[in-house]
């Protein structure tokens, strides 16, 4: 357990500046269990904390670990250059958190990314080393044959890239579609390689990050939420 003062919790939470934090609790927005906190240097136990502000609870949260049913058409750079950015679909609090996106989904690419503000995690879902394996649903432009799936099982050679890359699994699904799992995480890997085969991908979802599948947490499009520490374990 550890003790912060009222104005380092709610600014660790991403409610503002120390300033603004505290201009919060001397005007009696802050309450716990229904009884207002005014004193912002009163030290509190953050394990199991819940605030209240401006009438809605804010359970305390070291990270905070979020899934996101990312739409087409919002980029994940903090800078875009056409689009809004992802974090407009989050509250306001996560951008003071600094909450980045694991990874990097194509503006035309939709379905499933994570969000924290956590280095570590970030890291280590990033990191090829861990070889998480990621589920994507791909519409190609030309019909699907046995001769692309066995291509992108066997290995295309990219531009820039010492091997071919394989697909952990691909399974055609429709005329025009087909089922991918890759493992390394490469720039546009799933795109460069349906062209290195002689195709080109019309649409791109991603459906599954390690054994959590998007259509388990009941997410629209643009819709996200908080992972549960079971959820988090089974993103391997």
């Amino acid at each position: 357990m550890s003790k912060l003062t009222l104005d380092r919790i709610l600014q660790s939470q991403g409610f503002g500046s120390r300033k603004y934090c505290r201009e919060l609790i001397e005007d009696g927005e802050v309450r716990i269990g229904g009884v207002v906190h005014d004193n912002y240097k009163a030290a509190l136990e953050t394990d199991g904390l819940v605030l209240e502000i401006f009438d809605e609870l804010w359970p305390y949260r070291e990270h905070v670990y979020i899934c996101l049913n990312k739409p087409a058409n919002v980029e994940c750079s903090r800078k875009p250059s056409h689009h809004p950015p992802v974090l407009s679909l989050l509250p306001e609090q996560c951008s003071w958190r600094d909450v980045q996106p694991v990874g990097r989904l194509d503006h035309d690419t939709t379905g499933m990314l994570l969000l924290s503000d956590d280095g570590a995690f970030i890291h280590a879902q990033s990191s090829p080393k861990r070889h998480v394996p990621k589920v994507y649903q791909a519409t190609t432009a030309e019909p699907v044959t046995p001769e692309l799936v066995a291509a992108l099982l066997a290995g295309v050679q990219l531009h820039d890239e010492p091997a071919p890359l394989a697909a952990v699994h691909c399974a055609q699904t429709g005329s025009h579609t087909l089922e991918i799992i890759l493992e390394q995480g490469k720039y546009h890997q799933v795109k460069r390689m349906l062209a290195a085969a002689g195709n080109h991908c019309a649409a791109l979802h991603r459906s599954q990050i390690g054994q959590l599948p998007l259509a388990s947490l009941g997410l629209a499009e643009g819709e996200w939420c908080y992972l549960t520490p079971e959820q988090l374990a089974l993103l391997v």
